[in-house]
């Protein structure tokens, strides 16, 4: 295991402390509100963070002036400008430039107030559109993205270099977490701009109480995808904060993966709907497959708890409970 160094101080993983500041960025959204259910949870007593109408952290001088503030000595960075194949080919420029500027601003500030342990997660669109099955970590950079959304996987790379390049230059322990395909409470599920799974269970949710003939999905329903539950991630946060240490980013997944047909019939199954799917070929699939090499993960002792059948009903309770409230 590598260790880095705070001031001369050779750092080693371990427990965190409790009672220190803990800043998580995008504390609101699918992965930051698990992550505080996570802390909460392991006892951490000062959990702070920012809707982004208190802070704007494309406002470079806003988010200095916070950090600034609270002194943080930890951080997560799950604050991101996300969204679904639709809305990543459609708006490419903002996936690109807010990204960008939301990891430097909040990744530089935290530098700037010598943040000791950062974690900043990512996504598994890093990766190439064709990378050998399962994805392992080193396949980063060895081929073209998949152009639906290389916009945003460009900055999320850009975020793992800015992570490695504060480890050389300024010896802070800091990490790179890059989830597999993510669901659960506090999730997108509008229609235009939300990942695959959430939109599944809001059309076939709706197709179920309005009583419709049949459901059309888009492409062939071929590609295969993983899905991990958001409080495994946050629960694999936590433990590479505590336990791990290097400048490689860590692959977080299930290890297994399921067609988005299989997704579907299953989703479809879950909220009880009767009528038929249809599949719109003309529409893109996407990359054929995106299966996690999770080897790197296990090693440093985490494996996911939450299977797919218990996380899609735990999922599909809380958005027929907040249905009325979630976001568009």
């Amino acid at each position: 295991m590598t260790t880095a160094a705070i001031d001369g101080v050779q750092f080693t993983p371990g427990e965190l402390d409790r009672d220190a500041t803990f800043y998580v960025a995008g504390h609101r959204g699918l992965v930051g509100s698990a992550i505080v259910r996570r802390l909460q949870a392991a006892g951490f007593t000062n959990i702070v963070g920012k809707t982004s109408a208190e802070l704007d952290l494309k406002n470079r001088d806003a988010v200095f002036d916070y950090l600034g503030e609270i002194k943080p000595k930890y951080l997560v960075l799950a604050a991101a400008k996300v969204g679904g194949i639709l809305a990543n080919s459609t708006y490419p420029v903002d996936f690109l430039s807010d990204n960008l500027r939301i990891q430097s601003n909040v990744l530089d500030a935290a530098v700037a107030n010598d943040v000791e342990r950062v974690a900043f997660l990512g996504s598994s669109c890093i990766y190439p559109k064709f990378a050998e099955q399962p994805i392992r970590e080193d396949s980063l950079l060895t081929g073209h993205l998949e152009p639906t959304n290389d916009a945003y996987a460009i900055a999320k790379i850009a975020g793992i270099l800015n992570v490695q390049a504060v480890r050389r230059q300024y010896g802070l322990p800091w990490i790179s977490a890059m989830p597999t395909n993510l669901y659960g409470p506090n999730d997108n599920f509008s229609p235009k701009g939300s990942h695959v799974l959430p939109a599944l269970i809001r059309r076939y949710d709706e197709a179920a109480k309005s009583g419709v003939a049949s459901v059309t999905n888009w492409g062939t329903g071929t590609p295969r995808r993983e899905f991990l539950h958001s409080d495994d991630m946050a629960d694999a946060v936590l433990h590479l904060l505590e336990h791990y240490d290097g400048p490689d980013q860590v692959n977080v997944g299930t290890g297994s993966d399921v067609t988005i047909r299989e997704i579907a019939e299953t989703i479809a199954g879950v909220v009880g709907y009767q009528g038929e799917t249809e599949w719109d070929t003309t529409k893109p699939d996407g990359t054929p497959q995106k299966l996690l090499d999770v080897s790197k993960l296990a090693d440093a002792g985490w494996t996911a708890k939450i299977s797919l059948a218990e996380g899609l009903d735990r999922t599909v309770a809380w958005y027929r409970d907040h249905v009325d409230t979630i976001r568009e």
